[in-house]
């Protein structure tokens, strides 16, 4: 393993790369390079340090824990001379605080705890001695020392942890199904599909601490008794692959993979197996067919992976976040981790929240936080001064849930009852400027283009759904289709093969629910009161509000716009594509949306 003497954590949040922190970053190696000091000084990326508003682009060097804030370009040589050759803090570029606060450090947010996510922006990633020293690998030494399979299997059990991919199965109950049967070989799988829209919880803990989720998967191994094991990894994740090849290398060579780890008579590998990115895929005996080499589509169950699975053999599947936790419960003991959560719903749990709340991002919060905390205190509340009208939990297949429900706990049988899911952790928040009819369409159209087509109520029914929507939000509906699409959902839901057209409809069903008078305004009245569906609206120019700057004009892709200048220009509505750009453009608010 390399050496150097410091190491230099440069923020990578949006707001700095906005404003150069890429080109900060490559000032840096480039003068680093010239100086000589290339294979001392080491430079990474982190999620954030400090506020970007204030600091940005913003690095801190270890081990002197100093921050550097505000940086440009042309101020990294005078930097690099006297920091790294002269030894010099450079008070000028420093931090205004001289002592870095846990939040500018990246510390969790309020409510946030972090297990999953614990090393994510801490350690180096390439390097497995970083892993080491942040305790890595000594709850895999203290089971393969101490501990008897079932053992392991019951400390899981008392937290109870369950599985993260979506479904919440007990990881212990499916570890010890795997356990009891007879057959052997037996294999591990890692689901790292991660296929939902605007996802990326998995993606984070591949690219930042890969070791947790190896040494988690050989702690299952050897308490279900599987030789090899398999991380199915989307190959849209060039990044988060090549760091398990490099993480799954390293292993060996410390010897934590391979044969006779520990000294013992225990042996497992891994092997990383790239996928397509179907999103089907990360339903288990999808995902199986897919490691083996066949068409990805899920078969019918029983029998269950753990009896029939890789090449037919008993296996184990869970997701990245359901494996990455194993090493810290058996490290610091079952009843630490059940402290945490609901009754049912122990531990942390990882969301992607998305949409139109202040604070987008990856967060860590235990079970039983609320929906209300998680959208005003983590997420910050609603942008723009505007009002939450919407939460859609659980991916592509969740439910929209509504202001009512915002006081629920975050677990999995009340989202469930609440009409949604937990899934694998998706958010996506909503204001009162959202056509819930439009964004119905839109998860419907996702799920449909990734149905596998094997069974008949998924492909053809998501696709008459879908086609219904679409006729709705073009102004062509009925209410005689409001009826067929309850019906189609039914039907869908209740025969389709796998979880994918299972769960498809939820949206469509959660939104006629909860907003069907936006369906009604849609067909009786051929109106998007939210004025999003573009057959459905019209733009026109306020006369008093506009200048007659042109600005308008010359922005129109299609030239509906005319007029002179210094006087009230006039859209032609019958040239109008209703993209929206005039009013985007349009510095005076002249420009009214009309449904």
């Amino acid at each position: 393993m390399p050496f150097f003497r410091s190491h230099v954590l440069v923020s990578v949040d949006p707001a700095c790369i906005a404003a150069g922190a890429h080109d900060v970053i490559d000032a840096l190696n480039d003068e680093l390079v010239a100086q000589g000091l290339i294979d001392e000084i080491q430079v990474l990326e982190t999620s954030r340090i400090g506020d970007p508003a204030r600091f940005g682009p913003d690095m801190i060097v270890y081990p002197e824990n100093v921050h550097y804030a505000n940086l440009g370009v042309d101020d990294i040589p005078y930097l690099v001379e006297e920091h790294f050759l002269k030894g010099r803090v450079v008070e000028k570029f420093r931090a205004q605080e001289q002592v870095i606060s846990d939040e500018e450090l990246g510390a969790p947010k309020p409510k946030e705890v972090r297990i999953v996510l614990r090393n994510c922006g801490k350690i180096d990633p390439h390097n497995i001695e970083d892993y080491i020293a942040e305790d890595g690998y000594q709850a895999l030494a203290s089971v393969l020392s101490g501990m008897t399979p079932e053992q392991v299997i019951d400390t899981v059990a008392k937290s109870g942890l369950r599985g993260r991919g979506g479904a919440g199965f007990p990881a212990a109950r499916k570890w010890q199904l795997c356990r009891n049967v007879p057959d052997h070989p037996k294999y591990l799988t890692c689901n790292a599909d991660e296929g939902d829209p605007g996802a990326f919880m998995n993606r984070r803990v591949l690219e930042s601490d890969p070791h947790s989720v190896l040494e988690g998967m050989i702690i299952a191994a050897y308490a279900i008794g599987a030789s090899m094991g398999y991380i199915y990894c989307r190959a849209e994740y060039p990044i988060a692959v090549q760091n398990l090849n490099i993480a799954i290398a390293q292993a060996r060579e410390f010897g934590f993979l391979g044969e006779n780890i520990f000294g013992t008579d225990f042996s497992f590998d891994l092997e990383v197996r790239m996928g397509a990115g179907a999103f089907v895929c990360g339903e288990e005996t999808a995902l199986i067919a897919s490691i083996e080499g066949k068409r990805g589509e899920p078969r019918p169950r029983p029998p269950f992976p753990a009896v029939q699975g890789v090449w037919g053999k008993p296996t184990n599947n869970n997701n990245v976040e359901t494996y990455a936790v194993v090493p810290q419960i058996l490290l610091k003991g079952a009843d630490w981790y059940a402290s945490m959560g609901t009754e049912k719903s122990k531990g942390t749990k990882t969301f992607a929240i998305a949409g139109d709340v202040l604070h987008t991002g990856l967060i860590e919060v235990p079970f039983g936080i609320t929906l209300r905390e998680v959208v005003y205190e983590v997420g910050g509340g609603i942008k723009d001064g505007k009002q939450f009208k919407a939460i859609q939990t659980g991916g592509p297949m969740g439910g929209c849930l509504i202001e009512e429900h915002l006081d629920l706990p975050v677990d999995y049988e009340a989202l469930t009852a609440a009409g949604s899911m937990m899934g694998s952790g998706g958010m996506i928040i909503m204001d009162d400027e959202t056509c819930m009819v439009d964004i119905a369409r839109f998860f419907m159209e996702f799920t449909q283009e990734e149905s596998c087509g094997k069974c008949t109520p998924c492909r053809v029914g998501t696709r008459r759904i879908l086609d219904i929507l679409e006729k709705i939000c073009a102004g062509k509906g009925t209410l005689a289709d409001i009826d067929r699409l309850e019906k189609l959902c039914d039907q869908v839901m209740k025969n389709s093969l796998c979880g994918l057209g299972q769960g498809a409809p939820n949206p469509v069903v959660s939104t006629l629910k909860h907003f069907r008078d936006e369906y009604i305004a849609h067909v009786v009245e051929k109106r998007c009161p939210a004025r999003v569906c573009k057959a459905l609206i019209r733009f026109e120019i306020q006369a008093p509000a506009c200048t007659g700057c042109t600005v308008c004009a010359r922005n129109c892709p299609v030239e509906a716009i005319s007029g002179e200048r210094r006087q009230a220009h006039t859209i032609d509505i019958s040239t109008c594509i209703r993209c929206g750009i005039c009013a985007q453009v349009c510095n005076f608010n002249a420009i009214a949306v009309l449904s």
